[in-house]
């Protein structure tokens, strides 16, 4: 039987034969400035969609086709064994953030480099590295005639900006999409030697605040004490935010959090966490957050706001003693199942303006958004996952919340009708989205050896 001759000694065997391959043709990936949210880079997604294409082709696809959406390109291909098994859709993502600031990156972002037992670059984690492990299992399973199911990829350019185009794009596609799972890694596993499995991710609501005073930069001088400055009163909205205790101070925020039970809170809070390595390693001497939640609890299950990015104003060298005309901030809130992003963005609109003093303007952009997404631990799929990880980590996967966002992922389930398992083999310490991305080759090749073996526990499922 196909599914007996996939075994843990014939993947690694494999993956011992071809690993410096493997490496080669994900570094002409990762070189390709895929940067999604700068505009510039354009025809770099479409190079890295039609570099997919190829990269699914080799590894057995028998079709691979580069489509056009309202934004950037999706790459999709195929290989179809036979109808009455079942499928898996594997979902990937091309495209990445920018590199800036740029002064804090030891090597060059689009550069690939080796350096301590992890590739540095951009792209590395998140998610280049992660979807490449998909195509060279699939290559894997394809070459040593060991495929037990159909097996789909969809690939897309927008995953960094929030997937604008995407749901529209599945809609359109929906028969040649059709698969009984999603298989994702585009998330992190708790520890090196912690195995574990996303079972759920935040939704998200993402705005831009502008707050504009007078028609033009001011001599501080001449108007400072009769002119509201707007980095001041922006400044002063922001810290009404939230109150002493980390509680989000908009009105109508909680109304539709979904509370987690008792027992699943004592689930999650069974998960391995070091308080004082986490502090340790991004620097800080104390948490913070809402006090009647774990530090555990706060980073998965509660929603948050978080500013991204404030300016208005000089921020050159020296000194310009000026007032400035508008002043600027991007705020991100992770949102809980039951919270609607949409509705999230107006709420916290309405209550930025109805702060602001009437000396200024208030404009909120709604940039993106999605919902939260829960995947149960009864799904067939899941079980697969937890069976697989389980045999290549020798221990069994922890089940747990992640604190990110996906939101297409919540889009499939819409649309779709499809349910998402996250796989994902990243570390929190991967500086995703930070200078110096990386990703342990370690946990490269292990993504390879474990997917194989989800194929085949899940497939065993449909006997």
């Amino acid at each position: 039987m196909i599914m007996d001759a996939l075994n843990l000694k014939m993947i690694r065997e494999y993956i011992e034969a071809n690993k410096n391959r493997f490496l080669d043709e994900l570094f002409g990936l990762i070189r390709i400035p895929s940067i999604s949210p700068l505009p510039e880079h354009k025809d770099d997604m479409y190079k890295a969609a039609e570099y997919w294409k190829q990269i699914l082709l080799n590894a057995g696809a028998d079709r691979a086709d580069v489509y056009e959406t309202d934004g950037n390109p999706v790459t999709y291909g195929e290989k179809i064994i036979d109808p009455s098994l079942p499928t898996v859709l594997v979902y990937g993502h091309m495209d990445v953030m920018p590199v800036d600031p740029i002064d804090l990156w030891d090597t060059d972002p689009f550069e690939p480099v080796i350096k301590d037992g992890k590739i540095y670059a951009r792209g590395a984690d998140d998610d280049k590295g992660q979807s490449f492990m998909h195509a060279k299992a699939f290559e894997l399973m394809v070459k040593t005639r060991t495929l037990p199911c159909n097996v789909k990829f969809m690939i897309e350019g927008e995953e960094e900006i929030g997937s604008p185009n995407l749901g529209k794009w599945c809609e359109e596609h929906k028969d040649m999409l059709k698969a009984d799972v999603i298989l994702v890694s585009d998330t992190s596993l708790l520890a090196p030697d912690t195995p574990s499995i996303t079972t759920g991710l935040r939704g998200l609501s993402y705005i831009e605040v502008e707050v504009t005073g007078p028609n033009r930069d001011l001599h501080s001088g001449l108007y400072g004490g009769a002119v509201d400055n707007p980095a001041n009163v922006l400044a002063a909205m922001i810290a009404r935010l939230k109150d002493e205790n980390g509680m989000i101070r908009i009105p109508g925020f909680y109304d539709d959090v979904l509370e987690v039970s008792e027992a699943e809170r004592a689930l999650l809070n069974k998960a391995p966490f070091d308080l004082e390595k986490f502090k340790s390693d991004i620097g800080i001497r104390e948490v913070g957050g809402e006090k009647d939640f774990t530090v555990i609890e706060r980073l998965g299950i509660r929603p948050t706001l978080d500013v991204n990015g404030i300016w208005g104003g000089y921020t050159g060298e020296g000194a310009k003693t000026i007032i400035p005309s508008k002043a600027t901030a991007k705020i991100s809130m992770r949102l809980v199942p039951n919270q609607d992003h949409k509705k999230i963005s107006q709420l916290a609109a309405d209550y930025l303006k109805s702060i602001a003093p009437p000396t200024v303007t208030v404009e909120v952009k709604q940039l993106h958004g999605g919902y939260a997404y829960v995947c149960p631990i009864d799904l067939p799929a899941y079980r697969a996952a937890h069976k697989a990880m389980t045999e290549t980590f020798g221990k069994e996967p922890v089940p747990y919340r992640s604190g990110g966002s996906i939101p297409i992922i919540s889009t499939f389930e819409k649309v779709l009708g499809i349910k998402s398992v996250l796989m994902g083999f990243g570390l929190d310490t991967d500086a995703i989205h930070s200078p110096n991305e990386n990703f342990p080759l370690a946990n490269f090749y292990k993504g390879i050896e474990t997917l194989p073996l989800f194929y085949k526990y899940f497939s065993e499922q449909f006997r």
